[in-house]
């Protein structure tokens, strides 16, 4: 049982890295916070030094006596540079170089707007001194009252017995009152002196000092602290410290306390490189972990990096390495979740031309719970040249790669890998339909030393395997004007088919390197490979036959679509891959004419409702091989029903090496209360083990200033067995938790991440059977 709350009000704004353009389907509410007065014109920001020192002085009525004292009254509107100032009087001593401005007073600039009972401002040093005072930060939604507001020479901000907020006038759910706020127009960020937070007129909070950003800059500082409680970590503080090194560099460290494990060290430090590159180091440490019999450290190191050295060169490096299997399912990472157990390490460099590439790429990747260690990439050249319209419409390609496979274990082989692939083809494309003819030559090296495996006696030295592979794909597009429930539809009929051949040869002296059995969807029906990588090319002499229907409204919009295909073997294929040495993976290609019957279908049934399903079913043996369907009920903006099955037989257990069959259920629904309430909840069942293996619950309230969030979870729990931890067997099988989160917009926090936030915060991802308009 978790139960967990925290104030968000982080500090810590966005370093941009790189950029780049997101969708936000149900962004947070904002609010439009704007003064009670009209913005008033700026003058030419081009305009030379001598005119923006010029006063202009607007009155219904004036008196003056040269070189003494000016005195304008009524809808006094008075200007120099960028500064305005509209009153009912107006004095200006020109001895003393004072203004003095009183009645239904608005002073404004290009940062802020203040209303005040009256103004003092000496021109000699462009100061200002303002009583009663009201503010509007212009651009945000900050503002706020001042007994005494003073304006700098350099223009910026003094507050005496002050507050502000981000909410609208007359809304008081929180302000902050202040003895003293010190705003810096050129840092963009405030200085808060024995300041006291107010939530719903209730001091809940004192601080005796705190800065405050009043815009995106970033700026060094300790970040508001966060508190949670659990009966897994016990009573946890996190108080994160953020660095701002330097415009290209920042560093976030944050010691997170927990009280049943220990202290908990966290380092997020983020760089760009130059305008194109962009990275992150990661480190996380924790100490003697008292939850574990052994007291064991348990830590974390991650780095990543990307981007472009010029127009031509690429570069990405990725790499994450964990003490133990179960470290993200114990420890709140940043890097990875509980439900991720593969760490990938990647390093590459690639060169891109208009018709040709190159990349040189060293892989490595870590399963965390899992006994087999895979093949180790180091390292693999890639080169790959294009020549469309070669001669008389024919295209030309040339893929080649250079492997070099390594293990970590002594006992199992090595290889070092060369495969070209030219291919010759065809394409002819129209409205009509298209028609591609390709030939390719699939040409392998491979040079094996299995001296540290003297068992596996069945892998050669050398291999040179050699395979033509001829390849016709047809299709055709038929089009009708129809109605169905009297609605007017424009229908495809869209039918398809491939010819594959690929010659057969004995792949038994190859070692299992990085292939593996792909999945046979509709679209798989019509792929080139039955594995992917290419230490097994499975020979082929099949026809693929598709058909699909779609239905368009007269907006051009999908309504519906179904397609249907399979694919009947002239010859049984007999490449497979055994059980070895090399690979605790077993697959066997059976003997049989045709594949699983594989249909798709997505369609929205009527007005709000939509429904997706997949099925691949065995003719032969009369067998459901893999079936999923979606219903959803879709009538608004963050309104959502959706029932869901799915049905997965023989997937293998990781951890007891068993076959199991999937058979899940699931509910979830998302539903606004009102504008600023909804609820969001998931339920998804084991038909098979009869038990509920995840519940999620939760509301949200959003205002423009402010958020609650409130969810219950009851999930199973990713556990792998380690070494690392005696204890595994004692691991709870699932887990429960109640999590309170509050979030005060304007202090740093952004608000909660909304319905799709809510949606995909459980183990299964909410997806969209179809992205349809109503």
């Amino acid at each position: 049982m978790h139960i967990r709350y925290f104030l968000a009000l982080s500090l810590l704004p966005q370093l941009v890295l790189a950029e780049e353009t997101t969708s936000a389907p149900d962004a947070s509410i904002q609010c439009l916070v704007e003064p009670p007065v009209p913005r008033m014109a700026n003058l030419d920001p081009d305009a030379s030094e001598l005119a923006l020192q010029e006063i202009h002085i607007v009155s219904d009525r004036s008196e003056a006596q040269m070189g003494k004292q000016a005195k304008f009254n009524g809808n006094v509107s008075f200007s120099q540079g960028g500064r305005h100032i509209a009153a009912d009087e107006v004095i200006l001593d020109q001895e003393s170089e004072r203004l003095n401005a009183n009645g239904n007073l608005v002073f404004q600039d290009q940062l802020f707007t203040i209303t005040a009972d009256s103004l003092v401002a000496q021109m000699r040093d462009n100061s200002a001194i303002l009583t009663g005072a009201q503010y509007w930060l212009h651009g945000q939604q900050i503002h706020g009252d001042a007994e005494n507001l003073e304006i700098t020479p350099d223009n910026n901000l003094h507050l005496t017995k002050t507050n502000f907020t981000t909410c609208p006038p007359g809304d008081s759910s929180w302000l902050l009152e202040a003895e003293t706020i010190k705003i810096n127009s050129k840092e963009e960020w405030g200085e808060l002196w024995n300041a006291k937070l107010k939530i719903g007129g209730i001091p809940v909070l004192y601080i005796p000092y705190m800065t405050i950003p009043v815009s995106d800059k970033r700026k060094s500082g300790f970040l508001f602290p966060t508190f949670s409680t659990s009966t897994t970590n016990g009573v946890e503080v996190a108080t994160p410290y953020y660095w701002n090194i330097a415009p290209e560099y920042d560093l976030t460290f944050t010691p997170h306390y927990m009280s049943a494990r220990g202290l908990f060290l966290k380092t997020d430090f983020r760089y760009l490189a130059g305008d194109s590159q962009q990275g992150q180091i990661n480190v996380e440490y924790l100490g003697k972990d008292k939850m574990l019999s052994n007291n064991a450290d348990r830590y974390l190191y991650h780095w990543q990096h990307k981007g472009a050295i010029n127009e031509n060169w690429r570069v990405l490096a990725n790499f994450t390495q964990v003490s133990d299997n179960n470290y993200f399912n114990d420890m709140n990472s940043d890097i990875h979740s509980a439900t991720d157990n593969q760490l990938s390490r990647v390093g590459e460099i690639s060169y891109f031309e208009k018709n040709w590439d190159f990349s040189a790429r060293v892989q490595d990747i870590k399963v965390l719970g899992e006994d087999e260690i895979p093949y180790q990439v180091m390292p693999q050249l890639n080169f790959n040249y294009r020549a469309p319209s070669l001669w008389s419409g024919l295209d030309f390609d040339l893929m080649s790669e250079i492997t070099n496979f390594k293990h970590q274990e002594n006992e199992f082989s090595t290889a070092t890998r060369l495969h070209i692939e030219p291919s010759i083809s065809l394409p002819i494309q129209g409205p009509a339909g298209s028609f591609t003819s390709e030939i390719k030559l699939l040409q392998t090296y491979y040079w094996q030393d299995h001296r540290g495996n003297p068992q596996n006696d069945e892998l050669d030295d050398r291999v040179s395997r050699t395979l033509p592979q001829v390849r016709i794909h047809g299709k055709v597009n038929f089009e009708r004007f129809t109605d169905y429930f009297n609605e007017n539809y424009r229908q495809t009929l869209e039918p398809q088919f491939q010819y594959l051949y690929v010659s057969y040869e004995d792949q038994s002296n190859i070692g299992i390197y990085d292939t593996a059995q792909l999945q046979e969807d509709y679209y798989g029906l019509f792929r080139e490979r039955h594995f992917s990588g290419l230490d097994r090319i499975a020979d082929a002499n099949q026809m693929t036959l598709g058909l699909t229907t779609r239905l368009f409204d007269q907006h051009n919009v999908e309504k519906f679509k179904f397609s249907l295909g399979q694919i009947f073997y002239f010859q049984d294929s007999r490449v497979g891959i055994k059980e070895s040495a090399m690979s605790t993976q077993t697959f066997t290609q059976e003997n049989t004419s045709n594949s699983v019957l594989a249909a798709e279908l997505s369609t929205q049934l009527y007005q709000d409702w939509y429904m997706s399903g997949a099925i691949q079913y065995d003719t032969k043996q009369s067998e459901n091989k893999k079936s999923e369907v979606t219903i959803d009920f879709r009538p608004g903006a963050n309104k959502l029903l959706q029932l869901s099955y799915r049905y997965v037989p023989d997937l293998l257990n990781t951890n007891t090496n068993e076959s199991v069959d999937i058979y899940q259920a699931g509910m979830r629904g998302a539903w606004p209360v009102s504008n600023n309430l909804y609820l969001v909840g998931n339920w998804y069942y084991d038909l098979n083990e009869s038990r509920n293996i995840e519940t999620y619950a939760g509301f949200q309230y959003e205002s423009c200033c402010w958020a609650i969030r409130l969810s219950y979870h009851y999930r199973i729990k990713t556990n792998y067995e380690d070494d690392f931890n005696p204890l595994v067997d004692d691991r709870e099988l699932f887990e429960t938790g109640i999590y309170l989160n509050f979030v005060i917009k304007g202090l740093g926090g952004s608000g909660p991440l909304g319905v799709t936030g809510m949606l995909d915060d459980g183990l299964f991802n909410y997806r969209k059977p179809l992205y349809l308009k109503n």
